[in-house]
């Protein structure tokens, strides 16, 4: 009984606030997974990396939540994603591990069913929903797809250190400061919901970066207007940040070859560890035989609407 699934990583979020009361961010995931493969035995036993509790946590959750909490499991986590830097990489690890636990039973999660264990962990990214998805990754009261993925690539820099996201979301002032910039945050959500039906990528470029610099009062990225002059000589669109990590994403069209070298650039100007990637619609994906050949499935399709709240309590 084996089951491997993985799930993406962000670079940041497009927007991220509060809106009428609520804690929101706005996905932005990007070709960069953890790779997450259970294989279930009778031990009892959850075997993992010391440094995975919050995947041995999420595998004992999926386990009862099926009634098998008698099974053990051997757990392998295979990731391109750095942590504690705001690319998602717990959410990945656990909504990947979530999916491999299920299949290896011969199931499914639902992505809000995922996204409600991923919750039961840590505050959450939503990227087990598909395409963009505007997620309450504190309390899971909203869950809604805007709409597929922007076409455009990132050139993502981290600016160093690490952040925790349990420790940054428990800061007693947190809610104060989303509270000073709700405006800036709301007109940024608007002019990306406005980019996303309407496919323009620099519509998308322009609300991310009003949430970057809207967000710098809360956690300060140094340099981040020298980098976002840097994107604008080269042609890009706008940044998106992680507004609870240290990376930044130098925004541009996947169709259009930026004006310069943009990587050589970053690394003359003392910003290294850069990771060039693009933007792409959120989703698990379990690994499945077919015709002999394995193949990645995704575990939804995007239809739009409303997920709405998250159902079940999974302990």
């Amino acid at each position: 009984m084996i089951g491997t699934a993985r799930a993406p990583g962000t670079c940041g979020e497009l927007v991220q606030g509060i809106t009428e009361g609520v804690n929101f961010l706005v996905t932005c995931p990007v070709d960069m997974y953890s790779v997450v493969t259970v294989k279930l035995d009778k031990s009892g036993v959850i075997r993992a990396a010391d440094d995975l509790p919050k995947v041995r946590l999420a595998v004992e959750k999926v386990l009862r939540f099926f009634d098998a909490g008698d099974m053990g499991a051997e757990v392998h986590v295979s990731s391109s994603l750095p942590r504690g830097k705001g690319m998602a990489s717990s959410t990945a690890d656990i909504s990947a591990a979530c999916a491999a636990v299920a299949a290896a039973l011969g199931t499914f999660l639902t992505p809000s069913e995922i996204a409600e264990i991923a919750l039961s962990i840590e505050p959450t990214d939503g990227i087990m929903f598909p395409g963009i998805t505007m997620f309450d990754h504190v309390q899971g009261k909203l869950a809604r797809v805007l709409g597929p993925a922007p076409e455009l690539e990132a050139f993502i820099v981290d600016l160093g250190g690490t952040v925790d996201t349990i420790g940054f979301n428990a800061n007693f002032d947190l809610e104060l400061k989303n509270r000073e910039k709700e405006d800036k945050v709301d007109q940024a959500l608007k002019k990306l919901e406005r980019a996303i039906s309407q496919a323009d990528c620099r519509l998308a470029g322009e609300a991310a970066t009003e949430s970057a610099f809207a967000n710098q009062h809360i956690l300060c990225k140094p340099g981040l207007d020298r980098l976002l002059e840097i994107c604008r000589e080269a042609g890009g669109v706008g940044i998106s940040a992680a507004h609870s990590g240290t990376v930044v994403g130098l925004l541009f069209e996947a169709n259009r070859k930026p004006a310069c070298d943009v990587a050589s650039i970053l690394a003359g100007e003392g910003f290294h560890n850069i990771f060039r990637t693009r933007l792409i619609d959120g989703g698990v994906q379990v690994l499945r035989e077919s015709a002999g050949d394995k193949v990645w499935q995704s575990l939804s399709t995007y239809t739009g609407g409303t997920y709405g709240r998250l159902r079940k309590n999974t302990g």
